[in-house]
């Protein structure tokens, strides 16, 4: 009997972010809390740290492991912070931007509408991960998006996201 193997498996996308921090079993918790995650499997180390482990935001998978220097695997922390920001639509901003303050988040943004049609605030977690929290409420047409960008940064200075 052949057996076709999938070259990406089900449930997973052709990206799939994977997380390092320090404290992966906690993490995994607090994205329970803020996110509505559900785990799918965990494989741990010797001595209790997370080697890997899957979970599901939503219908994404996303990836997670205890930091581990020795394999260059180190965390925002480790880091002094993080260029990377994960982006997560949901259908009530506010409910689970509520939801993360709540689990422990710090904001980073007041959620607030934008200029390109999205509902959107932003935290950072307690591990040092930075989330963009949206719910698309506008279709704008591709010609008035630079418009709009223009009247954006002309009424402030500062960043959108």
């Amino acid at each position: 009997m052949t057996t076709t193997i999938k070259p990406i498996p089900d449930g997973f996308h052709t990206l799939t972010p994977y997380l390092v921090v320090q404290g992966a079993a906690e993490a995994l918790e607090f994205y329970k809390q803020a996110f509505a995650a559900v785990e799918l499997f965990r494989l741990d180390a010797p001595g209790g740290a997370i080697a890997h482990a899957e979970f599901k935001i939503g219908d994404s998978a996303f990836m997670i492991s205890d930091e581990n220097p020795q394999c260059s695997d180190v965390s925002p922390k480790t880091l002094g912070g993080t260029p990377v920001k994960l982006h997560l639509y949901v259908s009530d901003t506010d409910a689970v931007f509520a939801a993360a303050i709540k689990a422990g988040a710090t904001e980073t943004m007041p959620p607030t509408d934008q200029f390109w049609g999205d509902r959107m605030g932003g935290v950072a977690d307690p591990f040092g991960h930075h989330w963009l929290i949206a719910t698309h409420i506008e279709e704008v047409a591709p010609g008035e998006l630079q418009g709009r960008m223009e009247a954006f940064f002309a009424a402030q200075a500062g960043c959108a996201a």
